[in-house]
C-alpha cells in the first residue's frame, strides 16, 4: 500500500495501492539497514550488491537501465520515509530539509517498491540510469547532488494526555498585550522570498559534466495510484540511509572497485580462457562401471 504524507493536517487515513509480495534479498545482497529500516535498490525486480567503502555504500549504476528503491519497515510502529534521490525529493522533485520534505508512509512491517518520480496522483515516470548532461536533475538546474539515493525515517509522535482544568481568568490588560504581540510578530512573514530565492539556484553555475558520471533519468510512465494521509512526525530523523551510486569505472578509480575483479568481470574471464590446460584424456563418468 502505497501513501504519502498529506499537506493538510485535515486528511484521514486510507489506502490506494496494493504492492506485490517484495522479493527478498539474495545471498549477494547487503541491504542497508538502519535501526530497522532498510533501503535497496533493484534492477530488473532484483537487489543489487551493496559495496561499503570510504565510510559509505555504494552500488553499481548501469547505464541506460531502469531501477527501483525499495523500502522496508521493520518496526510495530507506523513511519514516514523522505526519499530523495539526485537530492530531489521523490514526490515533488523539490530540494528541501528531510523535515519539510513530502514522505512515503510504511505501515508496521510495511515493504513499498517506488520506481520512479511521482508526477500525479495516479503516474510516476521510471528512475534510470544515465548521464549528468542527461539527468532529471539537469533539466530543472539543480545538479549539485546527483549519484545518491537517500532516504530519512521519522517516527510519529505519541499522542500527549493533559488534564484540562478550564480556561484561566484573563485581564482586559493581558488581552491587549496578547493583541500588541501577535501584531508585532506579523511582519516575520515576508522572510519566505528568501526560501524562494534558495529554491532558484537554477540560475548558478554548474560544474561541468561528463558522460562518464551516473546520475538518475526520469523515463517512461508507469501507474502508480497513491493518497494522502494525516501523519504527525517527529521533528528529527531516526535514521537516515544513503547510498551512493556510480559506473563502474568511477567505482575503480574510488578504490571502492579493484581494477580487476575475477569473479565480477566476465570479459576478464574470457581473456584468460585455455584451449588446452591439462594433459591426457576426457573423464569417463562410467570407467567404475566398466571395471
Amino acid at each position: 500500500m502505497t501513501r504519502i504524507v498529506s499537506k493538510s493536517p485535515i486528511t484521514l487515513f486510507a489506502t490506494a495501492l496494493f504492492l506485490a509480495t517484495a522479493l527478498a534479498s539474495t545471498c549477494d545482497t547487503i541491504a542497508l539497514e538502519r535501526g530497522g529500516y532498510s533501503m535497496e535498490i533493484l534492477i530488473g525486480g532484483a537487489p543489487v550488491y551493496e559495496y561499503a567503502a570510504r565510510g559509505k555504500s555504494y552500488v553499481e549504476a548501469l547505464k541506460n537501465r531502469e531501477y527501483s528503491v525499495r523500502l522496508r519497515n521493520r518496526t510495530a510502529e507506523r513511519i514516514a520515509v523522505a526519499l530523495s534521490v539526485d537530492g530531489l525529493n521523490s514526490i515533488d522533485a523539490r530540494t528541501t530539509n528531510a523535515k519539510d520534505a513530502r514522505k512515503w508512509v510504511l505501515g508496521p512491517y510495511e515493504t513499498i517498491t517506488l520506481d520512479g518520480w511521482q508526477v500525479s496522483s495516479e503516474m510516476a515516470r521510471r528512475f534510470f540510469f544515465t548521464t549528468e548532461e542527461k539527468s532529471y536533475g539537469s533539466w530543472l538546474g539543480e545538479s549539485q547532488n546527483l549519484g545518491i539515493v537517500a532516504a530519512a525515517v521519522f517516527r510519529e509522535k505519541k499522542p500527549q494526555i493533559s488534564i484540562y482544568h478550564g480556561p484561566m481568568p484573563q485581564r482586559e490588560e493581558s488581552k491587549s498585550r496578547d493583541n500588541e504581540s501577535s501584531n508585532q510578530a506579523a511582519p516575520a512573514e515576508p522572510s519566505a522570498p528568501m526560501a524562494q530565492a534558495d529554491g532558484s539556484a537554477s540560475g548558478t553555475i554548474t560544474p561541468k559534466k561528463s558522460d562518464d558520471l551516473a546520475a538518475t533519468g526520469i523515463g517512461q510512465k508507469t501507474s502508480h495510484p497513491v493518497q494522502e494521509v494525516f501523519f504527525d512526525s517527529e521533528d528529527s530523523p531516526s535514521a537516515v540511509l544513503e547510498l551512493r551510486y556510480e559506473y563502474r569505472d568511477s567505482l575503480i578509480r574510488l578504490g571502492v572497485l579493484p581494477a580487476f575483479d575475477p569473479c565480477g568481470d566476465a570479459l576478464s574471464r574470457r581473456e584468460r580462457a585455455q584451449g588446452f590446460e591439462n594433459p591426457g584424456f576426457a573423464p569417463d563418468p562410467f570407467r567404475r562401471r566398466d571395471r
